[in-house]
């Protein structure tokens, strides 16, 4: 996976919402429940199919007031496609 052209999408196996029994964002599945950090959440949210990695990147950096996330970016990405959560 290329992930800097690469454009995420969450997987149609999973949905991601709002969950107030564990104030947190999760991610649902047929067979349980993830519970994601806010990092996960904040990169998930824009894994839409129409953000590449490289502009989740720098909409988080922006919106955080943070540089040098591309790694960890990158990384979760990787994992997250190893999981299945996103194609």
């Amino acid at each position: 996976m290329n992930t800097v052209s690469h454009k995420p999408a969450l997987s149609r196996l999973f949905r991601m919402q709002w969950e107030e029994a564990q104030n947190n964002y999760v991610l649902l599945y047929p067979e349980g429940m993830v519970k994601l950090n806010q990092s996960a959440a904040e990169i998930l949210k824009r894994c839409d199919g129409r953000h590449s990695a490289l502009a989740i990147v720098h909409e988080l950096e922006q919106e955080f007031g943070a540089s040098g996330l591309r790694g960890d970016v990158d990384e979760f990405l990787r994992t997250a496609n190893e999981r299945g959560w996103i194609t």
